[in-house]
């Protein structure tokens, strides 16, 4: 078992002063928590695949202002069943997610290796921020449910802001919301396009987080597999990724 992070050392050489994170798959075991709904819902969670693949459709038009949040709930519910053969209506569609939705938030929970990492950059004296791709409304209840409404000097959701990530805005905001410049900033996320990348080619420093230990695609941003690496990381030198190798 990986060892939690030790007392703080001085996040150092350079100018990083404040760190971002993503929040699902990054401080809060999404996937977890979204098997669980899909089991209450059909009683088991054999389907994941078919799930995450509609999930991943379907949230993208969602974020691309294509649907509602809603109204992606809901659709998605019905292309799900549909896969399997089964036609339902909206009202239907809308009864199941409510279902799967509830059982879902019962099971929202932090990483193991959240909490420690987040205490110890803040006793170093960075400033914290999220920047998360989510509806306003939706993503605040489930930081507070984790416990942690109180833990970032900024929140920064697509919902409140109309634009999400990998877009440079967004991460610009976080940037003009702490004060700081983005050489100043670092992002970690589960993503290596849409949070490291991203991140990187909005000048701050991108790091990607691979839970999952996915081949990576590139080696241009610094990754780790816990959040538990990422303090050694910050300790250490740290160097801007040069936009340009970034842009195919």
């Amino acid at each position: 078992m990986t060892s939690a992070p030790q007392p703080p050392a001085t996040p150092a050489p350079g100018q990083l002063k404040a760190v971002c994170l993503d929040v699902d798959d990054t401080l809060l075991d999404g996937q977890r928590a979204s098997r669980q709904g899909l089991r209450e819902l059909v009683g088991t969670d054999r389907a994941w695949p078919v799930w995450e693949r509609t999930t991943d459709d379907y949230y993208a038009r969602f974020i691309n202002d294509e649907l509602d949040f809603d109204t992606m709930c809901v659709q998605r519910t019905k292309a799900f069943f549909a896969a399997f053969g089964e036609r339902i209506d909206d009202a239907e569609a809308a009864r199941r997610e409510d279902i799967r939705m509830a059982a879902m938030q019962r099971a929202w929970g932090l990483f193991d290796d959240a909490r420690p990492c987040l205490d110890w950059m803040r006793d170093s004296g960075l400033r914290l921020a999220v920047i998360t791709n989510a509806p306003s409304v939706y993503q605040r209840k489930k930081i507070a449910a984790v416990g942690l409404a109180d833990a970032f000097d900024v929140l920064v959701i697509s919902g409140e802001v109309g634009v999400a990530k990998p877009d440079p805005q967004i991460f610009e905001t976080a940037c003009e919301a702490l004060g700081l410049r983005p050489g100043e900033v670092a992002h970690v996320g589960d993503r290596l396009d849409t949070d490291a990348l991203g991140a990187a080619r909005a000048g701050l420093h991108g790091i990607w987080l691979n839970r999952g230990h996915r081949a990576p695609a590139t080696t241009e941003v610094p990754t780790i597999a816990s959040l538990h690496e990422l303090p050694e990381l910050l300790v250490g030198d740290l160097p801007a990724v040069p936009v340009p190798e970034l842009i195919p």
